[in-house]
């Protein structure tokens, strides 16, 4: 699930004259601002209506959340031939693309097949805690960088040590949200298999609260500072995205079940607003990218470069079916284990736990400062 981007602040060169992704409301509601809209209204909801919320986010999920997996795989393994052979990239870009492209699913896949054969329930209840590992850590990410793309979008840059800060307080924040899991949650099931939490000393929990409040009071200082220095100007919507990311979206999540549900369709938006601006980039500088489209029947879309924008979108959400529904169906009806340990939904638990963790490592390599093709298109 996050969008680790860390974008060099000190280079407004990386930057154009544009103050937007697609405008100044939909990035307030796509980066995060929905999520004051619409976390509130949820609270007024009885609960005996999570039934008809469940139903309603299956199908949201179809049209956001498993697109906006499908769409770091297009992008990640699109070219990967010259991406692997450091055709363009440095060596320790390359390194990281092999290490998250093969080496990571490679590992994935040795321990599924693993726990699966074995029928080891708690070995693979473990991925599911991991799974939360990697996804809060994958939310603060992208939260922050969020915040760096508004920044570098609206020439409002933060230094090396501002930067910090807000890394820091991600971290903080990540970390004491996790750890309260851990201490909520000592055992649960998940697409019926058990999974179990690590049980944290309270006075670790109690060091991490401190550690979240100063780091947040920090921030709010630092982001008051800049205010009055500046002109009383700040990336408004990334700071919106930063503030959902953290505190919205991990260190109160559980504030009401609700919430849980709603909470991935938000975080996904908010990487389809990066994602999307940054394919109508790619298919912009493509030389025939104003031409008409064929057959003509097809011209009422507007200029190639669109539809092939569409494409992307659409594959995506087939790409997303594939793999949340038809490949784990597949491989429930074709590959025998005991169902009697491990239930009848192991290979949707596996392939949901696998998507959600490679998510994360595709992320890291790919929206990182170095990358050339972050530096060429996300900023056009």
């Amino acid at each position: 699930m996050a969008l680790h981007l860390s974008v060099d602040a000190s280079a407004p060169k990386a930057a154009t004259p544009g103050k937007y992704l697609f405008g100044p409301v939909a990035d307030f509601l796509m980066l995060g601002g929905s999520a004051f809209l619409i976390l509130p209204i949820l609270l007024l909801v009885p609960l005996e209506y999570e039934g008809p919320v469940t139903a309603m986010m299956v199908v949201v999920a179809y049209l956001i959340n498993y697109p906006h997996f499908a769409h770091s795989y297009q992008i990640f393994y699109r070219n990967f031939g010259r991406k692997v052979s450091g055709i363009g990239y440095d060596r320790s870009l390359q390194l990281r693309y092999i290490f998250a492209g093969i080496v990571v699913p490679a590992v994935m896949v040795a321990f599924f097949a693993y726990g699966a054969a074995t029928a080891n329930a708690r070995l693979l209840g473990y991925a599911a805690n991991a799974m939360f590992f990697f996804v809060g850590w994958h939310y603060v990410k992208q939260g922050y960088g969020m915040l760096m793309v508004d920044a570098v979008l609206k020439r409002k840059f933060f230094d090396d040590r501002d930067k910090k800060v807000l890394l820091v307080n991600s971290y903080a924040v990540w970390i004491l949200a996790w750890l309260q899991t851990n201490t909520a949650v000592t055992q649960g099931k998940y697409y019926g298999l058990e999974y179990y939490t690590f049980a944290a000393p309270s006075w670790i929990a109690s060091i991490a609260l401190l550690a979240a409040v100063a780091s947040t009071a920090a921030t709010v200082l630092m982001l008051v500072n800049r205010w009055r220095r500046h002109g009383r100007a700040l990336p408004y919507n990334g700071i919106v995205a930063y503030v959902a990311s953290l505190y919205l979206w991990i260190l109160i999540a559980r504030t009401n079940p609700l919430w849980l549900l709603v909470i991935p369709t938000l975080h996904s938006l908010q990487y389809l607003a990066v994602v999307w601006r940054y394919q109508t980039n790619v298919e912009r500088a493509v030389p025939d990218a104003a031409s008409d489209p064929q057959p003509k029947i097809l011209s009422f879309l507007g200029p190639l470069y669109r539809l092939r924008v569409l494409g992307f979108i659409v594959g995506g959400g087939a790409l997303g079916y594939l793999g949340f529904w038809l490949i784990p169906m597949a491989m429930t009806a074709l590959i025998p284990y005991d169902r009697e340990v491990l239930g009848s939904s192991l290979f949707f638990f596996i392939v949901l736990i696998f998507i959600n963790v490679h998510h994360y490592f595709l992320d890291n390599v790919m929206w990182r400062r170095g990358n050339p093709e972050v530096s060429k298109y996300l900023f056009r």
